[in-house]
């Protein structure tokens, strides 16, 4: 055998199991899951332009495959003559070896034409030619599926994921009540759920162009979500204490008051009005219930200002009406104090024998007249008393001195 004919008869061997692998694997991509869910849907952006291309390239490698077994036909009837002569076996050569495949015939325009030229043009190849361009072809076709394929995989059980983390924080935000706090986690959840739906509507129709980075973004929407969510409910938690204590400042408050009143009423008229104390200002319970409305309608966010004024006051008020009660009583307790001081003192001088003192007895008068009437004037009050024991100790001691 000649080399020209062996070289032909090798070309014709690996054409027919190149034919059948290339059967084989455009049946399995045609029943590719990935390939038939691209031909089924309606495709845009970076996919369809790649999945037209990829069209094309499937179109060509279905037609290169029939002209394959055109060619392989062809040949098996001339190489299985018994006796080939000169023109058999150039046919033969000509049809694995040469460019015995019609790629494409054109029609030249007669405005293009020379006087000699043609009026077609054909594009012609061999299979040799015709499998090198089909192997390009496929992988274009594959790239497509296999890539759209991919990101399918990837990004659709992470978008699924993500959209139930988004619905799981917007469920737990909106049991936690938080009102106005949570105003944050919910413009965050909303912005995280825009960009979910435009990726997944993307996804869907354009896998090859999705920014999957997109994910990211959504996830750390969610998670910025969830921790304002968090901050608000322990916010809330917080402002709930802080109206709890409230209550109990208005209860101390209230005591307080009672306190102060009933020490006020027990000095009234026993002291110069100038020296009793009475406290006025507004009564705390209207502010505090006006700011309980507002956490009942759920306007935490406009609490926290209000209810820091409001212990402020409250805690000034408190502070005042106990400063009064202490006041007023100290008055009662200083008289009583100084009437003690006097009573011990006129004792004394019973015990020394002074009760009749000439001296002495107007001292002690006005002593008593200072501490008994009413309104009582502490200062003069004191001041006769000191007046009194002065006198009383220096009449013992002139006496202790003969």
């Amino acid at each position: 055998m000649t080399g020209p004919m062996l070289a032909a008869d090798t070309e014709l061997a690996r054409l027919e199991k190149a034919v059948a692998a290339i059967a084989a694997n455009l049946v399995e991509l045609d029943q590719n899951p990935d390939r038939q869910e691209l031909g089924r849907i309606r495709l845009t952006g970076r996919t369809a332009t790649l999945w037209a291309d990829a069209g094309d390239a499937l179109a060509r490698l279905w037609q290169g495959h029939r002209q394959l077994g055109e060619v392989i036909a062809r040949a098996r009837v001339l190489r299985g003559q018994r006796r080939m002569n000169d023109a058999d076996r150039a046919a033969f050569q000509h049809e694995v070896l040469g460019s015995s495949i019609t790629l494409s015939t054109a029609t030249v325009p007669l405005a293009q034409r020379g006087l000699l030229g043609s009026g077609q043009v054909v594009s012609t190849c061999s299979p040799a030619e015709l499998l090198a361009a089909m192997e390009s072809a496929f992988n274009t076709a594959v790239a497509v599926v296999t890539g759209a394929g991919e990101a399918w995989r990837r990004a659709t059980p992470a978008a699924a994921e993500a959209a139930d983390a988004l619905l799981r924080v917007r469920d737990l935000t909106r049991q936690a009540g938080a009102g106005g706090l949570a105003a944050e986690a919910n413009r965050l959840l909303d912005e995280a759920d825009r960009l979910l739906g435009d990726l997944t509507g993307t996804l869907l129709s354009d896998p090859l162009g999705a920014d999957l980075s997109g994910l990211d973004r959504v996830r750390t929407l969610i998670s910025r979500a969830d921790a304002e969510r968090t901050s608000a409910a322990e916010l809330r938690a917080s402002l709930s204490q802080r109206l709890r204590d409230a209550r109990s400042t208005v209860a101390e408050i209230e005591a307080a008051q009672q306190a102060a009143d009933a020490a006020r009423d027990a000095v009234a008229g026993r002291f110069p009005d100038q020296t009793i104390v009475t406290v006025r200002g507004n009564d705390p319970r209207p502010e505090l219930a006006a700011i309980e409305a507002l956490a009942a309608a759920g306007h935490w966010a406009l609490i926290s200002p209000r209810l820091s004024a409001w212990n402020r006051q409250a805690r000034e008020r408190l502070e005042t009406l106990r400063s009064a009660q202490a006041r007023n009583a100290g008055l009662l307790a200083e008289r009583n104090e100084l009437r003690g001081r006097f009573d011990a003192f006129r004792a004394k001088a019973l015990s020394r024998g002074l009760g009749e003192d000439t001296r002495l007895d107007p001292l002690a008068q006005t002593a008593r007249d200072a501490l008994h009437q009413a309104p009582c004037d502490l200062a003069v009050a004191r001041a006769a008393v000191d007046a009194y024991q002065d006198a009383l100790s220096a009449t013992i001691a002139a006496r202790e001195a003969r």
